[in-house]
């Protein structure tokens, strides 16, 4: 059977544990393929991000098609867009390209050491292009408050900005509640045509929680790219990423990456 096909429009982390390098392993993982349009390299490590190289939106645009002429895709996973420009350009492309295909905007914003990772005068383009062409959107609670103007400090506090997000587009909105303290159980809200589910599991108490986001969201487009539907790969993925934060390496000085190859046998030589 050939494998679930995952565009992943994104920017690469030098360090691997999150942005291209997090998705193409998780997609791997999953047993789907992905293709790739990187839109910014980033030079960061477990630490933080100590630079950002935007690439030409033009030349993100020419990524995008090449592939989709060729190989095709079953799903589009977007991640760090980093400006107004870069935004318009992959939004040119899905519209024109991506209509029938289902889209998940991971609407990168702060880095996990908090570095700003989207201009601040590109909030406005993201919600105006990506929310009306995304799927499913996946936004952490600091992403959620950067976009709906709110203080979310609680659980009805996540619902209620789901629910706000989705009267800008998406057809659904996953906030993820990974950034909310006080509390042993981790929860995700998903707001769709169905009404509002929370998923609930185990927090895993860890320092490994680079690349996360993009981890989860990944997980999802690869779950999706075999025709699943999205409340069965919001439980994968969230599986499968709780497994990798529970076996995560523990490296670097900082916030490491999570063991995306935990479904991988390992071969020893």
């Amino acid at each position: 059977m050939q494998p679930g096909r995952v565009l992943i429009v994104a920017g690469s982390d030098s360090g691997g544990g999150a942005g291209i390098q997090a998705d193409l392993k998780t997609v791997m993982a999953l047993g789907a393929y992905g293709t790739t349009a990187i839109t910014a390299l980033t030079a960061q490590n477990t630490l933080g991000v100590e630079g950002v190289f935007p690439v030409d939106p033009a030349f993100i645009a020419q990524q995008m098609n090449v592939v989709l002429d060729d190989i095709g895709s079953d799903a589009v996973k977007i991640g760090m867009l980093h400006s107004a420009e870069v935004i318009d350009a992959v939004a040119d492309v899905l519209e024109a390209r991506c209509g029938e295909l289902p889209i998940i905007v991971d609407p990168v914003m702060v880095s996990t050491s908090g570095h700003d990772l989207l201009e601040p005068e590109a909030v406005r383009t993201l919600t105006r292009r990506m929310s009306l062409l995304a799927d499913v959107m996946t936004p952490n609670l600091r992403e959620a408050e950067k976009l709906t103007g709110l203080k979310i400090n609680d659980l009805d506090g996540m619902v209620h900005a789901a629910e706000m997000l989705r009267t800008t587009g998406p057809q659904a909105v996953l906030v993820k509640g990974g950034h909310l303290e006080g509390d042993s159980v981790m929860r995700d809200v998903l707001s769709s045509d169905a009404g509002t589910r929370i998923f609930e599991g185990p927090r895993v108490e860890t320092s490994s929680t680079h690349g996360t986001g993009c981890t989860l969201a990944s997980a999802i487009a690869a779950t999706l790219a075999y025709g699943l539907d999205l409340e069965e790969a919001v439980e994968r993925a969230r599986a499968y990423l709780y497994t990798a934060l529970r076996t995560a390496p523990g490296l670097g000085g900082g916030h490491g990456p999570v063991n995306h190859a935990h479904t991988l046998r390992p071969f020893m030589l």
